[in-house]
């Protein structure tokens, strides 16, 4: 008869380490991947540095990767991208397609710079065609792509878009808030697509539950006119541009 406690034969099955959790290591290997890793996570953030380095005033634009080129969205990431270039900023967006390729594509054709922060994806995301030579960054961590867009992003233009467009607008304005970066606009465009949102966030949020402020509130903007996104962002900064950190 085994006299084992079940947890005891599952140890000896699988040569799981109980504190760590993974089957076949110690904690001393455990360590040593880490390590390494912290060196890959050094050499992203330096690459993107280096890159961005000589690069001036710069916006970066979202939206989903799920539109043609003939959709609503494309052509007006495309317009903002052009409007934006030809206002002197460098157009950075995730380097993938759809919004993103209609942005980089609209800041290439009007003379601008246009640059890409793509992210390696188990779906092998390829870049866009509209990026410019040297100015393409391939990112293995979400989290260092998202400082990189906050540190070098004297705005943020949010299209519509799914849970990453999401995920990058509320990283933004959380930080924002927080006061861990600069303030700096966040546009919404598109009414139809984010005023749910939008209102949800001004009524429930902040009205009934009070869980923001009001001037939590004061660089978010929402609208639809291409040709506004650059006047906010200008009267943004009357005494010129910095880095957000």
């Amino acid at each position: 008869m085994n006299s084992r406690l079940p947890s005891e034969r599952g140890h000896e099955k699988t040569n799981r380490d109980p504190l760590i959790g993974f089957p076949g290591t110690g904690k001393e290997n455990d360590f040593m991947v880490d390590g390494w890793r912290v060196f890959k996570i050094m050499a992203e953030f330096v690459s993107g540095f280096e890159i961005m380095s000589d690069t001036g005033p710069a916006v970066t634009v979202f939206g989903s990767t799920r539109v043609d080129g003939s959709s609503v969205e494309y052509l007006l990431a495309e317009e903002i991208g052009a409007g934006l270039a030809r206002e002197g900023f460098a157009v950075i967006t995730g380097g993938g397609p759809g919004v993103m390729e209609a942005a980089n594509k609209g800041a290439r054709q009007a003379g601008g710079i246009s640059i890409g922060f793509n992210i390696r994806l188990p779906n092998q995301q390829q870049p866009n065609s509209f990026i410019d030579n040297g100015r393409l960054v391939t990112f293995q961590y979400f989290f260092v792509r998202k400082v990189m867009f906050l540190k070098y992003s004297q705005a943020f233009v949010v299209l519509p878009g799914g849970f990453g467009t999401l995920d990058e607008f509320s990283e933004a304005i959380t930080l924002i808030q927080t006061g861990k970066s600069a303030r700096f606009p966040v546009i919404l465009m598109g009414r139809e697509y984010w005023n749910g949102f939008y209102q949800w966030v001004c009524t429930t949020m902040l009205g009934e539950r009070g869980y923001i402020h009001a001037s939590d509130l004061d660089f978010i903007y929402l609208e639809d006119d291409p040709e506004k996104v650059v006047s906010i962002i200008k009267s943004f900064y009357p005494e010129g541009y910095s880095l957000n950190f």
